[in-house]
């Protein structure tokens, strides 16, 4: 299992990291789906695990983040929309993640969860939905390795962005700034495209992750290019 955070996510330092959701490739062929944005140069993968309870929708499991483990090099990051997520801790440890990414909203116990994924070796991550504000995570800040902005309604993917969602993005990376000790990566999930990707990337974003605008239309090796190209830009 691999840290996917070892580096000093100060913005000066980082260029925007692309995490393509295969959420949005073909379900029928995505070991193809994440070799083809492997080798166009993807950072890591994001896989979206769903219960159709903590949202409205079902997805992939702990058999996905296997199968996907044995396919590709490049670090799994799992989002948990579900409800007690520390729960899935260690099954999804087992399937081999290397980050697991909980929402605040989703358990009431979520320094025990994030506490329970740092014990696993995976990297623990926070989701704030876009109702929630950056103060009701100032407690985990410290132990978390990523904090993740929802800048939709978490659930589905081909959502319009919501603006708004970046005032917390600013937020996180002024905190970070002024004090030493904290090192999370900040990253944004819901309407990514090359429409919004510049303006997140002039606002204190580490890593986005793009669903849609990668699989949905072209080839998913060009589309990631493309944004990569947009990101580079507005550094």
């Amino acid at each position: 299992m691999m840290s996917i955070i070892n580096l000093d996510w100060k913005r000066e330092l980082i260029v925007m990291q692309l995490a393509p959701s295969i959420l949005s490739a073909d379900f029928g062929h995505l070991a193809r789906a994440v070799d083809a944005v492997e080798k166009a140069g993807a950072d890591r993968i994001h896989i979206d695990v769903m219960d159709g309870r903590f949202v409205p929708n079902l997805s992939f499991g702990p058999q996905i983040v296997s199968v996907l483990r044995q396919e590709t090099t490049l670090p799994l990051e799992v989002h948990l929309m579900v409800q007690h997520p520390e729960e899935w801790v260690s099954t999804f440890a087992d399937a081999g993640a290397d980050m697991l990414l909980v929402h605040l909203e989703a358990t009431p116990h979520i320094h025990r969860a994030l506490s329970l994924i740092k014990q696993t070796g995976m990297d623990p991550g926070v989701v704030i939905n876009p109702g929630t504000s950056v103060d009701a995570i100032d407690m985990v800040l410290p132990i978390v390795k990523q904090v993740l902005v929802m800048t939709v309604d978490p659930g589905f993917g081909g959502q319009e962005f919501i603006p708004e969602m970046l005032e917390k993005t600013d937020e996180l990376a002024t905190i970070r700034d002024r004090d030493e000790s904290l090192n999370f990566g900040i990253e944004i999930d819901g309407g990514v495209n090359p429409g919004t990707i510049k303006l997140a990337a002039k606002h204190g974003v580490d890593i986005a992750v793009a669903g849609s605008a990668v699989y949905n239309g072209g080839n998913p090796a060009d589309n990631l290019h493309h944004l990569q190209k947009l990101a580079a830009e507005a550094e």
